[in-house]
Order: C-alpha cells, then structure tokens, then sequence
C-alpha cells in the first residue's frame, strides 16, 4: 500500500517563491520614458511648443495691431518701468507700435523662414548626398567638388551681396537662404549612403528586382529620416539667425512687416536710453534659437544614445 505523498509549500521549508513574470511594458510607455529622459529634449521642445502656439495664436491674442502707429505714444517703457502701461505690456517702438504685438507677429516671420528654408536647403542636399553615397565614381567626384565649392563660399558675405543685388523681402531671404545652407545635408547623407548602400535590405531589394528610384525612395531614404531630422533643426536655428543678421543691416525682410532682426535694427538708435527695445527681440531670439538647438540635441541622444563621445 503507497503512502501518501505529502506537498510542502515554500513559506514552510524556507524556499524562495516563484516571481511573477509581469508583461513588458507598451512601446509606446518605453518611447515616452527616453524621452522625458532627455531633459534638453523636454526643456526645448517646452520652450519652441509655446513659441509655436504663440505665433499661431498671434491674431487672436496680440493686444493691438502690430502696424498700427501712434506717435504720441512713441517709446512707452515695458510695465516693469515706472512710466510702463498695462495697455502697452512690453512697450512701444520709435513709430508707438505695440511692442508685444509685433513680437508675437515676428515669431511667425521667423518660424516661417526656418522651416521653409531648411525644407528647400534638405530637397538640395539630401538629393545631392544620396546620389553621391549612391552611386560613388565619378557622380561622387563631381558632387563632391560642388559641396567643396560651396563650403568655400562664405554664407554671410554671399548672403549680403545677392540680398544687395536683388533686393531684401521675405521671399528673397527664404529662396537665398534655401539656395546656400544645403552643404550639412548633403555632407550628411553623402556619409550615411555610403554607409548604407551595400546593406543587406539594400541588396535583397536589388535581387528582387526593385528600381533604382523605388530603392532610393522607399529603402534608403527612410532610414535616413533620424539623421535628416537633426541636420533640419540645426539649420533651422542658423536661417533665423541669418535672416535676422540681414534684417538688422537693411537687407532681408522690409518693415513694416515684424521682424526681430528688424526691431533690433530699428531700437540701435535708442539702445544707451532705452535699451529694452533691443534687449527684449535679442532675448527673444536667442531663446528661440536655443530652443531649436535643444530640441536637435535632444533628437540626436534619442535616435543614437550610444554614439555620444
């Protein structure tokens, strides 16, 4: 006759109970935490996100009209002066135009001319690095001396003397400004291509079958989006400073359209009595620009944290 067997559990001979295995967390929870772990990432995008919804916002929450003028109230101090006005929170300028009205209707001058320029200047150069990674031999010698060419070619001076020859008006900058800040784009994907091109994905296209243009566009391409995105960001911050560069010198964007480079050129006169009509756009752009510089930073430590020296 068998005995019975008895069952000891594990709180009674000491032994460790089994751990339950929790589910991994969702992508999209694991997303969430590398981002907020990128605290440069969080703090500009923070930053550039309210710029934004200011800028778009600016018809709706300016105060008064940015053209409007009125000399009688002609260089009223911001609120924190003794002589300042709620009606005018950070001033007028030297015509008495609303000060913070025509910075929020210059962050959509500025916006503008970042995004579209670093959308022509990435067409320009990720066409030409693509084909010069791609195909190498002698497309790549002559790309490669069109790049060279063009990194030889001082962006400032060549800016002033077009700008001079043409004419300074928004759409002058964004098309100069397009036409010259290419060469980190096409540097960049002339690298990665190279790279790239004898992958396996790349080759298995090929074996397929696939076009040249289908593997260009639909294989190569996507790959290249995170490095493309910093190279945008930081482009987008140097065509602000640009245009503002040209606005200040009476050569990119013509009043009475608000332009930060613009009002700081219009307050140098008055900068030793009133200083704030030039510290308020500098501060102001500067912010913007750091944001911008932030948020690439951050894009570049969240695509390839390891490649950080």
């Amino acid at each position: 006759m068998n005995s019975p067997t008895l069952s000891v559990s594990p709180a009674v001979t000491g032994a460790p109970a089994p751990a339950l295995a929790l589910p991994p967390p969702p992508a999209w929870r694991r997303w969430l935490r590398r981002v907020l772990g990128q605290h440069g990432l969080t703090l500009g995008a923070l930053i550039l996100g309210l710029i934004v919804l200011a800028a778009l916002s600016a018809p709706w929450i300016a105060p008064h009209d940015p053209y409007a003028q009125d000399v009688t109230r002609r260089l009223i101090p911001p609120i924190w002066h003794d002589r300042g006005s709620w009606e005018h929170i950070l001033g007028t300028d030297k015509l008495g135009r609303d000060y913070l009205s025509r910075l929020l209707f210059g962050a959509r001058v500025s916006l503008v001319i970042g995004l579209v320029t670093a959308v022509i200047a990435g067409a320009i150069g990720t066409t030409l690095g693509v084909l010069a990674g791609y195909y190498g031999g002698r497309v790549d010698a002559v790309i490669s001396y069109i790049i060279t060419t063009r990194l030889a070619m001082p962006v400032v001076l060549v800016a002033l003397a077009m700008a001079s020859l043409v004419g300074g008006s928004l759409q002058v900058v964004i098309v100069l400004l397009g036409l010259l800040l290419w060469d980190r784009f096409a540097i960049v994907t002339r690298s990665a291509t190279q790279q790239l091109r004898d992958a396996e994905f790349i080759a298995a296209a090929k074996a397929l079958g696939a076009s040249t243009p289908y593997i260009l566009l639909r294989e190569l391409l996507p790959n290249l989006m995170s490095a493309l995105t910093v190279v945008a960001t930081l482009e987008m911050a140097h065509a602000i400073l640009l245009e503002s560069t040209l606005s200040f010198l009476g050569l990119g964007v013509q009043p009475p359209t608000p332009s930060w480079g613009l009002m700081v050129a219009e307050g140098k006169a008055y900068m030793f009595f009133q200083p704030w009509v030039i510290v308020i756009p500098g501060v102001v752009l500067a912010v913007m620009v750091l944001a911008i510089n932030l948020v690439g930073d951050g894009i570049r430590d969240l695509t390839a944290p390891d490649g950080r020296n």
